[in-house]
């Protein structure tokens, strides 16, 4: 059975994948945002171990019978067999096996695939058929490895690291080919994913044309799936020209007929479509893949990305046609999102697998280390109140930060989530230019969507360890504590502060329970970590808080004492000159 915990972080991420399916094509944020969630929820499911069972009716591949066979089934739902057991030693992790070139660029080659498999949180081992040297100007040489070596590389790994599926690039020579089959005849594996690389994406030439009949007899027949973009598949169709979708169509059937079970026939450089259009043939239908065409040059090593993508989708259990739409969709967000990264002089850049290169130029000035002075003024909006006084939220939060906010927390409990997004990514930019930390009431999704500092939580949110596995290292993190108890549990749990109140009685939280001064003593006391206070405090009483001269308590949180009121920036203002004589009078005594 699922924890309660691990079921609650693994739904949030099936939920937003769910709700967003029909945008996150097209917003790479949103992408990413699923990406990290469904990532990271399958990290934490460390009780469950899922077995699907595959089979084929496929003939001619005697040999390769693992779980059934080698090739991986396309399963409808109802064909699924799933095994749940609590054994956390069974858990498998997902293995992808990549054959492939070195490419010294990283764009392409071995370089995309292990980045792929990465991002869509697949492990991936290597085996390297080349080397070559190559920039954004294109290829300047290949050095071939020995056949000797190859062999031993794939004993190596397939012998002890249970791979799931094997996904083929570079393969230059024949006897390389022959190599790779008899070695999973010998180790068999569950899928095998073949992108016939035989010209680069510059149009550089890697595979010789003696390789197209081992290709086309060897091969392909063995393949679960394979994916060659437009000159690749006019090669191996013996130099048909392929100029629309219909005989993209024909190209796809004719490779079908060839032996592989699925084919997947790329047209991102199909001059009559407007559209990034790939079509998918399974022996019996056909499915038009359409996407956005993306205006970049930094499109080197897509094809490779593409291929690497469903390796992982197949190594996690997704079916076929499910996992080739997961890779279009991923690689369509990865253009998209780095269209104008600058890296290299060529006509050709690589782009970024892992949706992080763009913001760490944009937010360089971001603050990198948490200090507990952060707190000594923490600004925590709301939204009706904000509406009360007719100003936006963005208007609030620079308004607070005018008159000294040394934190701000969103907490927006009313809103559409895209329009709360849209806010939150401008409250971002304003707190980025004044070096003040931004953290997302609650909502974790929204948090790492708009790149926030950092995320508070209640006691009845979600539980801080998992906040933690979802955003990672460098993400501050806040935990609201009534009790000594949870104040250490916070701190053993990876919270950066504790929120602690309410202190006195507050209109702004419907049955919370005040702690009083008393209460707020015994938390700092307790707590390893620094300490906010929260809860009705105003310019009438926020001395008396800090005036308690405990060890760990930082600073206070406001909500109506600032917003309120008719002037957000007077009132902040007033509340920090407050608090600075606080501490003076403090040191002084």
């Amino acid at each position: 059975m699922f924890s309660s915990d691990l079921a609650c972080v693994w739904m949030l991420a099936i939920c937003y994948r769910d709700s967003h399916a029909v945008n996150c094509s097209y917003d790479s944020e949103f992408f990413k945002i699923n990406q990290i969630l469904e990532q990271r929820a399958r990290e934490l499911i460390s009780e469950i171990n899922i077995c699907t069972t595959f089979s084929s009716k496929q003939t001619g591949r005697q040999g390769f019978d693992q779980f059934g066979a080698l090739t991986l089934k396309a399963i409808m739902p109802e064909e699924k067999s799933l095994t749940i057991t609590n054994d956390s030693n069974n858990k498998k992790t997902p293995h992808v096996l990549t054959v492939a070139g070195s490419d010294s660029g990283a764009g392409a080659g071995i370089q995309a695939d292990l980045k792929a498999c990465a991002a869509r949180g697949v492990y991936c081992s290597t085996v390297i058929t080349a080397v070559t040297a190559q920039n954004t100007l294109g290829v300047q040489d290949v050095s071939i490895l020995s056949e000797e070596s190859v062999a031993a590389q794939l004993k190596s790994v397939l012998s002890d690291m249970r791979v799931d599926v094997v996904k083929t690039g570079m393969l230059p020579s024949i006897t390389m080919v022959k190599i790779l089959l008899d070695s999973l005849k010998q180790y068999p594996v569950q899928a095998l994913v073949v992108d016939p690389v035989m010209v680069s994406t510059s149009g550089d030439v890697l595979a010789g044309p003696s390789i197209l009949d081992t290709f086309r007899k060897d091969l392909l027949p063995m393949a679960d799936i394979v994916t060659p973009n437009l000159k690749e598949t006019s090669a191996l169709l013996g130099g048909i020209q392929l100029e629309t979708v219909n005989d993209m169509r024909s190209a796809a059937k004719s490779l079908h007929d060839m032996g592989p079970r699925n084919v997947l026939v790329k047209g991102g450089d199909l001059p009559s479509s407007s559209d990034a259009v790939d079509i998918f043939f399974n022996g019996k239908d056909f499915y038009e893949l359409r996407s956005s065409r993306i205006q970049t040059r930094n499109t080197h090593g897509t094809g490779c990305t593409l291929a690497s993508c469903i390796a992982a989708e197949l190594a996690k259990g997704s079916s076929m046609l499910s996992a080739v739409k997961v890779a279009k969709r991923y690689v369509e967000s990865v253009l998209e999102y780095s269209k104008s990264i600058n890296i290299g002089n060529g006509a050709q850049g690589p782009f970024d697998h892992g949706l992080k290169l763009k913001r760490s130029v944009c937010n360089s000035s971001r603050m990198q280390v948490f200090e507990p002075s952060n707190l000594f003024l923490y600004a925590v909006t709301d939204s009706g109140m904000n509406k009360k006084w007719g100003r936006s939220i963005t208007d609030a939060v620079k308004a607070a930060i005018e008159g000294g906010a040394t934190i701000v927390q969103l907490r927006e409990k009313e809103g559409e989530t895209g329009e709360f997004l849209e806010s939150a990514k401008a409250c971002v930019e304003i707190c980025r230019l004044h070096n003040i930390p931004l953290l997302i009431n609650d909502r974790v999704d929204i948090a790492l969507a708009c790149d926030a500092d950092g995320v508070h939580v209640g006691q009845s949110d979600m539980p801080v360890a998992m906040v933690r596995a979802l955003v990672g290292p460098d993400k501050i993190i806040g935990v609201s504590c009534k009790t000594p108890e949870q104040a250490l549990k916070a701190w053993g749990d990876g919270a950066d502060y504790i929120g602690s109140g309410g202190v006195f009685p507050t209109n702004t939280k419907a049955n919370n329970r005040t702690i009083g001064l008393d209460g707020l003593r015994d938390v700092c006391l307790a707590s390893k970590i620094p300490v906010v206070a929260i809860g009705g405090i105003n310019l009438g009483n926020a001395k008396e808080v800090m005036e308690l001269g405990v060890v760990n308590l930082e600073g206070v949180a406001v909500v109506s004492a600032v917003f309120d009121r008719e002037c957000v920036a007077e009132e902040t203002r007033k509340l920090h000159d407050l608090l600075k004589e606080s501490v003076v009078e403090k040191v002084m005594v």
